[in-house]
Parts: C-alpha cells; structure tokens; sequence
C-alpha cells in the first residue's frame, strides 16, 4: 500500500514544523552527505577493528595509521556529531531578540536621520550579519558555521597529538600544570598573547569543547536541554554560595571548585561529556542506528507495513491494528516517537479516519504505538543500551527481559482498538485494497533474515552488541546485492557461484587450515575438521555472497531486479545525482545498490548526530553530580520525602520521569533519571535492570503527556485534528505504559528474571523446575498483567458488546491494578494497618495471589453482566422492531 497524496502532504508539513534542519543543495548537500558517510565508516570501521587503524597489501606491506585510546575514539565520535550538527541545523533564522533588534537598526535610522552614512551603515552591519550568522530560509551553510566546524576540531586535534600529556600531566597535576600554546606549538609562539599567555592549552581546549557541546545542542536539541545543562554547570562552580542554614539549601550546597578543576572533570575524564554514555554510543547505540538505516534503505520499512496490512487489514478496525503492528515494528527500528508517528502516520492516520475512527483516536493511536516502539526488542531504542553499560547486564538479557511487558503493551493497543472498532461498528478494509500475503511474502521474505540473524547472534551465539551489529549490517548488505544481481537468468548462475565459494572456503579452511583471503594475507594457519569447516565457513558467507553478488552486478548493471524495491529516499537521491551530473544510476540496479549503502550510511548519520550531541550534553549532567558529590545528597533528600515507602518513591520516581522527558530526548531523560534515582530504588530489594526499564517505561509517557506531548503534536497534524484532544486520547491509551511496569517493578517474573538479595538473573532451567516458586512467582503475574492490560482497555474505551457504565468502569480499573499491581494496594494497606497500631504485612506472595483472585473475579463479574445487559438490549431493540412491524401491519390492514 501507498500513502496518499493528504497523508504524504500532511506528513511532510509536520515533519517540516518540527525538524529544524537544513533542506541543502548543491555542493553543500553533498559535503553533508560526504561527512554522514564518513562518520559511518569510522563507526563501522570500529565494528569490525577495534580502535587499531591498520591495513594490510598482501605481499607488501601492512601500513599502520596507528592506534587509539578509547577518550581518543570517544573524542572523534563526537567531533564527527559536532560538525554535522553545525552543518545540519541553522544558527539562527533571523527571529532572535538580538538578530530583530538589529534587523530594526537600519529602517529605525531611516526614520530619525533619512539616507544618510549612519542608515547605510546600519544597512551594511545588518547584511553583515546576516551573511556571517543568519539563515532564514534554512538553505545555506553560514561562514559562521564552517568557522565552528573548523573549531570543533581544535579540542580533538589535542587529543590526537598531546595524549601524552593528558594522561602523564593533567592527570597527575591538572590542567594547570599542562602547557600553553606557545610551549605545545613553538613556530607559533609569537601569537602566545591574552587567554593563549595565561591559560595552558589544554584548559583553552576543554572549555571550547564544552562551549561547542552546548551550542550543538542548542542546535539540535533546543534550548531547555541546553539551559538545563548549564545550570549544573553553574552549580558546579557556584553551589558554595548556597546557604548553610537553611534546611534544603543546606542538602545542595557544595565545596568551592575552581573552573579548571570542573573543565578538567567534564573533558579529560571519562566521567563528564566522553563518558558512560559517549561511550555507549560509540560502542552500541551508533551501530544500530546504522543498521536501522541500513535496513529501512533496503525497503523493508514498507515491506513490514504492508505485511501489517495484509494481515490485519481485513479485521474489524483492521486499519488501526495495522497501525499497532507496523508502528511498533518501525518505532523499533528509528528509536524515535515523533519520527516514527511521521513516518507510518502518512499512511496510517488517512486510512483510520476513512474507514470510521475519529481523527483524534487516529491521532492518538499512531502517537501513543509509535511512542512504544523503543521498548519493542530486539533492536528497541538507544536507552536500552545504555542500561547494558549502566547494569552491567548482558544486550541478550534485557532483549529477554523486555520482551513480556512490550507484548503486554501492544496487546492492550490491540485490545483498545479492537473494541473502538466494535464500538462505532468499523470493520475492516475490502481485500482488493490490500496485497495478497503469499505473493507478497515471495517478494520479501528476505528481509525478515536480518533480524532472525540479529537474534541469533545476540541470544545464541551471545555476541557482544557491537559485534552483532556489525555482522548483522554486513549480512543485510549481502542480502540487498543478492537480490540485485538476482533475476531469472541469473539466479542459477549465482546462486551456483555463491555455493562454490562457500565451498572453497570450507575445503581451504579444512586443508590448509585458512581462507582463501586470509592466505593471501598470510595468516596463521588452524586446524579444522570437516564440520568446523563448514561452520567456519559459514561466518564469511555474506563476504562470499556481497563479493560474488558485486561481481555479478559489475558484469551486467543494466539487468532487471524484480525483487529489488528500495526505499524512495534512495531512489530520489540516485535520481538527483542523474539530474546533475548526467550519469545514469538510478536506472541502473548496480547504481542503486551503490545508491542504497551510501545512502544508508548518510541517513544513519544524520540520525545519530541528535543521538550524539543528547549524550554529549547530557554526560555533563553526570560529571557534575560526581564532581559536586549531589548523588549522596540527593539520595537522602528522596529517601526523606519518600518517607521510606516504596510505592510513594515509584510514584515520585514516576513522575520525575515523565517531566523530565517532555521535551527531551529518551536518552537524555534516562541517564538524568538513572543519574538521580538510580541508586535509590536497588535499596527497596528491587532489581536494577526493573529499575531501569521502569524508568524508561515512564519516560516514553512524556511523548503523549499534555501539554507537551510531541508525538501526539505530530499526529495531530496529520489527522487534522485538534492538538489536546488527541495528546488527550494518546494518554489514555499509553496508560499500559504506567500499568506494566508498575507491574513488573512489584513481580520481577514478568520480566523473566529471579530477584535474589536485590539482584536479578534471568530464569535458569532450575527455576522453571521450581513450581513452588515459578508458578506463583512467574506464570501467575504473567497471566494476570495481561487480564488486567485487557481490563484498563476495556475501561478505557468503555465498550464491552455494549456502553460500559461508570460505575463499572471504575471497578475494571480496580481489577486491572488488583490483577496488574496488587503490592500497590497491600503495601498502603500494611502502612494504614501500622498507623491505627496494628503491625501486619499484608504483602507477602499468598497475598498477592488473593490479591489477584478477586481482581479477576471483579473483571469477569463486569464482563459477564455487560454482555448480559448488551444481550438484554439486543432483545429489546428486537422486541421493539417487532412491535413497529406488527403496528405497521394493524395499520395497513385498517
């Protein structure tokens, strides 16, 4: 299916109104892209080498580039996001208090003085500036942007070349004990005059660097991240000055540090902007954003949607199902809200509201399934891999631990939907309008091989993430020359070829112990045997598939490709290439394919930049609370308000998470909250990987909270529906988001994991052996977190066969918290018991099950009369048409 000319235009405007990037041409569009796939390949080279850059020319020489530190890698990674950034997003449009004030200084001249010297130089200082800084129509790269470009790498230029002296000076004795610029740079000692005599050059770097992370995020991310990163900053140098004698000054109040201690801590350490989560994405988050784009580039992204469709599009409210399967599946992939909404909401949204949903549920169904993309594994958003570093937990655990409690999620979407579908009578779309599922999956089984390939390598084989990533891009390469050099005449041909190879590989691993490729590197030889071959052989598959592929795609461009569909955004750039230059790649499937790697390194690029800069800043917030000693603090401070109750401090923490994550990245809000209230809640024995998704979980709600709510923003403006209705609608229907993991906090087994003296581990043999423990502890909450998903549903859209009353609505939502959370009713019980003196704990495992018990019986005690009452109703409209009949008939016959 195609999106229609309204869904497409509506997606376009919106995605116009809240992305601030440059629409480029020309030259300048190129260097961007040029950049973007540079960026890529450093990342890519990382994957696959590590931090030596070295190659080798068999039977010459091995050249040597040399080798980095990971604060070097780290450095570099976000000197690429810097300038990206800077090329990407505009200083200024002209609509500033100080730009207005200086665009007014030429016509307010005119006015007092007429055209005089004074009026035409105002005029020549406004055109001045708006050359050097302004870009109103967010088309042209500025000189003031090349000229931070050109700074961005001054910081990284010193770590390259005096890393010696970072880690043999500065680290001993401080930035003040480092050299100036005309030590470290003596041709150039003449110019060793103001800042550059009296500060060393490390100090000078440090503080730029942090200036030009403050500016890109300004850029990129607006200016509330940027304030409040600034705060710390200020906090860091100034909380001395805060009262002692006052109660809640007293907590925050600090020692005085001196601004080279702070730049020292946020710059050459890794507690501070090259910290945990630079590092992280350096090491995980970059490369699967890669593979997202890889695979989307490939077409899969409207492969997928289209199999949503043919699925569930013939289904009662078929449309919207559809929306609740392909947003997921896409949300999981782009790991952000308010793209993803954009992105499927151009077709889902228009077919919603044809086939009978109001705009605003159509609004808030794509805003709210869209939201809950990044916690869908396997790939889920950016944050998971932070709470790999942050944890110390293994990518293949958390994939298993968030599994349950997103299917719960997307089931209690599919539940809503489903019964506002029987609600205002929709059914599904006519199968004409849709794609037969077999034909359709001919066509493009393939891509569901990268993410089978993915899960195995990260669950089976436990690769590291990063290393999974990588093989999982080199095989969705492989796959996409495959199926460009694949046709009727030549699939023969090359699939014979690609089993040859394979087959010379396996009988040169086993007779001389090497591949052929690594013997004309003159590798060291190993001992296989026949099935180790064939195993081993196995790993260099997609190398023999890309390169025979290549060939064949060399040996005949201009053949067709029948199963090669790639996305639009390849296809256009191709085409624009051909426009300008006169080639002819997009017609040509070796073009395209050419097209398709370069353009999914250039889109995973700019989709990493914001990534980038919101932890870069973001790591600011951290290297504060570390250097000041906050944390320590601020854990007491929570642990006083909380009075000590965990439910209290969930809801708190709950809170804090979805304020904090209005208007902030996902990635930003989790380390701020993670940084806050991530020690604290370990200490109520709740296990820290539930702590973590916990927190992501609620933060994800800030996309669809009003009044912010940039999710349902966007969906609104595809819908053409009232902005506060749908952010309204889109929060009631992420209400799962608050239920499940409210749920998984109080009952770790949903997550699938054993909590033991406050640790968890993810269930073993033994504890599925273990009834005592799996049965109630595992089987029992699963089962009732998705009776009470079913049950908020149900009250939510207040249909079941027939209108739900309220009164009854109100005991479905008791059911689902008795079902979901009974601790969030046993353990305020327990406290009211204590506060009257009577010391009972109420919350205890056979508790829980009661607990449950009677949440069931209410839900189906409410189910069960409401489909008596719709039974009733349905008897007495019929009762009623007969009586219209008969009276009809009496008359006529009179």
């Amino acid at each position: 299916m195609e999106p229609d000319s309204e869904g497409t235009e509506a997606a376009d405007q919106v995605f116009e109104e809240i992305d601030n990037r440059r629409s480029l041409t020309g030259a300048a569009l190129v260097a961007v892209a040029l950049v973007g796939i540079a960026f890529s390949a450093y990342q890519l080279w990382l994957g696959a080498r590590g931090f030596v850059f070295e190659f080798a020319i068999p039977g010459v020489t091995t050249v040597r580039l040399g080798a980095l530190s990971s604060l070097q890698v780290r450095a570099i990674h976000v000197n690429f996001a810097l300038v990206m950034a800077y090329l990407l997003f505009p200083g200024s449009s002209g609509d500033g208090a100080v730009t207005r004030r200086i665009a007014a200084l030429p016509s307010l001249a005119r006015d007092r003085l007429g055209d005089s010297p004074v009026t035409r130089a105002a005029e020549g200082v406004r055109r001045g500036v708006w050359w050097l800084f302004v870009d109103e129509e967010s088309t042209r790269i500025t000189p003031s942007d090349l000229g931070l470009v050109l700074l961005s790498t001054f910081p990284t230029a010193y770590y390259l070349t005096q890393y010696d002296e970072v880690t043999d000076v500065i680290r001993i004795l401080g930035l003040g004990g480092a050299r100036t610029f005309g030590e470290v740079v003596p041709p150039l000692a003449a110019l060793e005059v103001g800042p550059l005599a009296e500060y060393s050059l490390a100090y000078l770097m440090g503080v730029l660097a942090i200036l030009l992370v403050l500016e890109a995020t300004r850029r990129a991310l607006g200016l509330l991240l940027t304030l409040l990163v600034s705060v710390f900053l200020l906090y860091a140098k100034y909380g001395y000055l805060l009262p002692r004698d006052v109660p809640v000054a007293r907590t925050f109040a600090t020692s005085q540090l001196r601004w080279d201690q702070i730049v020292q801590n946020l710059w050459y350490t890794v507690e501070g902007i090259l910290g945990v989560p630079v590092g992280v994405s350096v090491r995980f988050i970059y490369i699967f954003i890669l593979f997202g784009a890889f695979l989307e580039m490939s077409g899969a992204g409207k492969w997928f949607i289209d199999l949503a469709y043919s699925i569930t599009g013939t289904r009662k409210g078929g449309p919207a199902k559809a929306s609740v399967v392909a947003s997921g599946f896409m949300g999981m992939l782009s790991g952000s809200s308010v793209a993803n909404t954009v992105t499927t909401g151009a077709l889902t949204i228009p077919l919603m509201k044809r086939s009978g949903y109001s705009p605003e549920f159509s609004g808030a169904v794509e805003s709210s399934v869209s939201s809950g993309g990044q916690i869908l594994p396997p790939v889920m958003g950016a944050a998971a891999f932070l709470i790999v570093e942050y944890t110390g937990t293994p990518f293949r655990d958390v994939v298993i631990a968030a599994t349950l409690p997103a299917i719960a999620f997307f089931f209690g979407m599919w539940v809503m939907v489903h019964f506002e579908a029987a609600k205002r009578g929709i059914g599904g779309l006519d199968r004409e309008q849709l794609l037969d599922l077999g034909p359709h999956m001919r066509r493009g089984w393939f891509y569901l091989v990268p993410l089978g390939l993915l899960l195995h390598y990260l669950v089976i084989a436990r690769l590291s993430v990063g290393r999974a990533g990588w093989l999982t891009i080199i095989a969705t390469v492989a796959l996409i020359a495959m199926v460009a050099a694949y046709n009727e005449r030549t699939g023969p041909y090359l699939v014979g070829s690609i089993l040859a190879g394979y087959a010379l590989f396996a009988v040169s691993l086993a007779s001389l112990g090497v591949t052929p490729i690594e013997l004309a590197y003159g590798a060291e030889a190993s001992e296989f045997g026949a099935v180790g071959a064939l195993s081993e052989a196995a790993s260099s598959l997609p190398t023999i598939i890309a390169a025979i592929s290549v060939v064949f795609l060399l040996a005949d461009p201009r053949g067709d490709a029948p199963l090669l569909d790639l996305d639009d955004d390849v296809i256009d750039a191709a085409t624009w290439f051909d426009e300008r230059t006169g080639f002819e790649v997009a017609s040509s499937r070796a073009g395209q394919f050419g097209s398709f790697v370069l353009k999914a390194m250039d889109s995973g690029a700019k989709t990493a930049t914001i990534v980038v800069v919101a932890v870069a800043a973001a790591g600011i917030i951290p290297g504060v609370i570390g250097i000041t000693g906050l944390g320590g603090s601020l854990r007491a401070l929570i642990i006083s308000v909380s009075g000590g109750s965990l439910v209290l401090l969930l809801i708190l923490a709950g809170l804090a998470a979805v304020i904090v994550g209005m208007g902030m990245p996902t990635t930003v809000m989790y380390i701020i909250i993670v940084v806050l209230l991530g020690p604290v809640l370990p200490e109520f024995g709740i296990a820290i990987l539930a702590v973590h998704l916990f927190v992501l979980y609620l933060g994800l709600m800030a996309d669809v909270t009003p009044p912010v709510m940039v999710a349902a923003y966007a969906a609104a403006g595809i819908a053409k529906s009232d902005p506060f209705d749908t952010g309204k609608q889109a929060f009631l229907l992420s209400l799962n988001k608050i239920l499940v993991p409210f749920a998984f906090v109080f009952s770790p087994g949903i997550l699938l994991i054993r909590t033991t003296d406050g640790q968890g581990s993810v269930l073993t043999g033994a504890d599925f052996a273990d009834l005592g423990f799996f049965l109630p502890e595992v089987v029992a909450p699963i089962v009732a977190v998705f009776a009470g998903v079913y049950a908020l549903g149900v009250a939510i859209i207040g249909y079941y066969h027939t209108d739900v009353r309220s009164g009854s609505r109100v005991w479905l939502i008791a059911a689902a918290v008795l079902l979901s959370v009974p601790g969030m009713v046993l353990l305020p019980a327990s406290a009211a018991f204590g506060i009257v003196g009577v010391d009972v704990a109420l919350y205890s495992v056979t508790n829980e099950l009661v607990a449950r018990g009677v949440g069931a019986a209410i839900l189906l005690v409410g189910l069960v009369r409401n489909r008596r009452r719709a039974g009733g109703d349905d008897y007495e409209e019929d009762e009623s048409d007969r009586r219209g009949q008969r009276d009809s008939s009496t008359a006529a016959t009179q």
